[in-house]
């Protein structure tokens, strides 16, 4: 996920620059201010208590700001992560937020904090106060919350800084000139973070093929469950001496198999930009087990690609194979070969509406030469790494 703080003081432009990057990365938006306002509007017991502050200039305390928080953290349906403007202002809502975010296992990846400088804050709120119409616009209210501003959010400009997660952006210019340096900078952090791709598709369609070329191309670590499994197999481990009856009927092994061995493989390649899942996940359970173990190194799957051909050229392929020294037990037999297909099929259709809720599968065709799907996929890959990084 991309969760990004918004920081700065009154006037800097914060919810200007919003508009702009919630459209860019597809982000879920949270506005503590725009929240208060509707909670005053509505006349709710939150707003109510915070009413008077606010008037005044002052910052809702920390009891009310983490209640209507609370009821809004949720992230939209297909959106990759959450912006934050206004919050958090001061060290106990940055320890607030640590905790909200762990709870739906995400982080903060950065805080972007508009430096302006007072004059140019002072000119903007005024200029703002004859048509807002908003009761803290005004002169008086205006130096009190500029100065409540520097006086309680210093500490936590410093508690990301410790984190390695500030970065001061320059809030003088126009609104593009501003919203190209915020853009530089969240590129920076996104270049840290993991791409993973999800290689979909039924038994004989190239997954393994392309994914190994993949994997040479963007420098990613190639993580076939088939292939670790009947290594297993081969070397007479525990695991493999579990794996061998199902891999002999053509069946999907236990989800703890699976989880044993890509946790292995994830634990081993700390280093990797990336991982390409391939033959995993098969299952809308095995969705979710990806989801898990991506999120404990804070990541998640970036994008599925689904490749689909005709069920007679995949029968086709497997016959095929199955006279090679590829071939895998399970293709030596027709009626093993659509059992396996049937079983894709059934089961793993759930997997992509699953994706597909997140606005994260493409489909491609599989029923062409090897080097025009290879064009196609890195055609894919590039325009998804622009966006996810």
């Amino acid at each position: 996920m991309l969760n990004i703080a918004l920081f700065g003081p009154p006037g800097a432009g914060k919810g200007t620059q919003s508009k702009k990057l919630i459209e860019k990365y597809n982000l879920t938006y949270i506005s503590t201010g725009d929240i208060l306002r509707q909670e005053i509007a509505e006349g709710s017991e939150l707003g109510l208590q915070a009413k008077s502050i606010i008037e005044k200039g002052g910052l809702a305390s920390d009891e009310i700001i983490v209640q209507i928080i609370e009821k809004k953290i949720n992230m939209q349906e297909g959106t990759r992560g959450i912006l934050f403007d206004g919050f958090p202002r001061t060290l106990v809502q940055a320890y607030i937020l640590e905790g909200l975010l762990q709870k739906m296992n995400t982080s903060l990846s950065c805080m972007l904090s508009l430096e302006v400088p007072e004059d140019d804050l002072v000119t903007r709120l005024v200029e703002r106060g004859k048509t807002s119409g908003r009761a803290d616009d005004n002169m008086e209210v205006i130096k009190y919350r500029l100065q409540e501003y520097h006086d309680k959010t210093a500490v936590v400009a410093n508690f990301y800084k410790e984190k390695q997660k500030f970065y001061p952006i320059d809030g003088v210019g126009n609104v593009d000139e501003v919203f190209d340096r915020l853009s530089s900078s969240i590129n920076e952090v996104m270049k840290d973070k993991l791409f993973n791709i999800v290689l979909s598709g039924p038994p004989g369609v190239g997954k393994g093929t392309q994914g190994r070329l993949l994997a040479n191309n963007y420098n990613l670590y190639y993580i076939s469950t088939g292939e670790l499994l009947r290594s297993e197999v081969e070397n007479n481990t525990e695991i493999g001496q579990i794996a061998k009856p199902y891999l002999d009927r053509g069946e999907i092994v236990p989800d703890d198999i699976a989880i044993k061995l890509i946790e292995r493989e994830i634990h081993e390649n700390p280093n990797a930009r990336g991982f390409i899942f391939k033959g995993f996940p098969r299952t809308l359970v095995q969705a979710y087990i990806l989801d898990g173990l991506l999120q404990r190194i804070n990541s998640q799957v970036s994008i599925v690609i689904d490749l689909e051909a005709p069920t007679l050229e995949l029968i086709k392929r497997l016959d095929a194979r199955a006279k090679t020294g590829d071939a895998r037990l399970y293709d030596k037999s027709t009626q093993l070969i659509i059992r396996r297909l049937e079983e894709f099929d059934k089961r793993t259709k759930l997997t992509l509406d699953y994706y597909s809720k997140q606005d994260k599968v493409i489909y491609l065709d599989g029923n062409k030469d090897r080097e025009g799907i290879e064009r196609e996929l890195n055609e894919i890959i590039s325009k998804s790494l622009e966006v996810v990084r």
